[in-house]
């Protein structure tokens, strides 16, 4: 029996134990309540590509038994005395971050993501106790309050779980930028997890949305699936050419390695280029941007403040990810698919109907 059935700390999980990233059922002890923490029975929780980058060591710097996921929606089972914004009962997500140092100018501003002491990622990390962070693909989770977000009882907990990273990794930088004004246009380079989540929220945001891809396989979806008004391949010189200088904004979610002129070339005068993908590296010709008076801003998820705002805007404009439930018995099978980029968009595991 769980702990979140029991009252006990005892946590069902699902955990890598070596690079292989293979992972098969793990048992292990969740801290305690404090007063100022929120347990909640995790319900689902999104397959991010960051899963297979720690469960297969790619970093070096794995720490096993590893037990990922960091897109994690539930229900509340358990709060602390001091908690006051969570009762038992209400529906929570988790999302990249469950700690931070809480007193420096970034935390002070609901934007703990950056930190100056790090912040303290869901997975992997080490904690401000000394503990190794696990993750989502378990039974029920601990964490500080500040870390824990309100989910509205009508949205639901399965469309959730990808906001945490997917979503809030593309709405952060569309506030920041001011990529929110209707009737201006939007480029998104890449149309996976968060490629698919920028169409949505470019299209919430009143703008003119254009998909750029490798493949012309996403171009019915693009269109159709999810409403892009444009998709151009990106490898087509004469199509790339005829957008020159039309676009306001872009936002590059391609990790895979690729060149950055000809995206740079379509943006208008004093145009932004948001980087939220980990190519190997950035080369640009500095005329690109001085010339063209161009921003190339970078940007990882986001603050507690803003990834709230993201829900709510999520909720209130019916934007729902594109996602494909599994149970947690096929998560091997969703990671390597998530490799092959076989996926649209976001796997999410079935933790409440599946972990047993």
């Amino acid at each position: 029996m769980s702990c979140s059935e029991s009252g006990e700390d005892e946590c069902l999980s699902w955990a890598a134990r070596d690079p292989s990233g293979l992972l098969s059922p793990h048992t292990f002890t969740r801290r305690s309540v404090t007063s100022d923490d929120v347990s909640l029975k995790i319900t689902h929780c999104g397959v991010c590509y960051a899963d297979v980058i720690w469960t297969r060591n790619k970093h070096g710097d794995s720490k096993y038994p590893l037990i990922p996921g960091h897109e994690i929606a539930g229900i509340v089972n358990k709060v602390g005395s001091n908690v006051g914004r969570f009762k038992v009962g209400d529906h929570v997500g988790v999302g990249t971050y469950v700690n931070s140092c809480r007193e420096c100018e970034y935390c002070n501003e609901g934007q703990e993501v950056s930190c100056v002491k790090g912040q303290v990622f869901t997975f992997n990390a080490i904690d401000h106790d000394g503990s190794v962070t696990k993750g989502g693909y378990s039974s029920h989770i601990v964490v500080h309050e500040r870390y824990c977000y309100k989910i509205p009882v009508d949205y639901p907990l399965e469309s959730a779980a990808p906001l945490l990273c997917a979503g809030i990794t593309v709405y952060a930088p569309m506030i920041r930028h001011n990529m929110n004004q209707p009737g201006k246009s939007l480029g998104v380079i890449g149309l996976g997890g968060l490629g698919h989540m920028a169409v949505k929220f470019g299209k919430a945001f009143g703008l003119d949305v254009t998909v750029f891809s490798t493949s012309i396989s996403k171009k019915e979806e693009a269109l159709n699936l999810l409403g892009a008004k444009n998709f151009v391949i990106s490898s087509d010189h004469d199509q790339m050419k005829a957008l020159a200088k039309s676009l306001d904004f872009v936002i590059d979610t391609a990790s895979g390695d690729h060149p950055f002129d000809p995206y740079m070339s379509l943006l208008k005068i004093a145009g932004t280029y948001a980087l939220v993908g980990f190519p190997s590296e950035i080369k640009i010709s500095p005329a690109n941007l001085n010339l063209g008076m161009r921003m190339l801003v970078g940007s990882v998820t986001g603050g507690t403040k803003m990834t709230q705002e993201m829900i709510d805007f999520s909720a209130a404009h019916k934007i729902y990810p594109n996602i494909e439930v599994i149970p947690i018995q096929k998560i091997n099978e969703a990671l390597e698919r998530v490799v092959k980029k076989d996926i649209k968009y976001r796997f999410v595991i079935d933790i409440k109907n599946s972990l047993k």
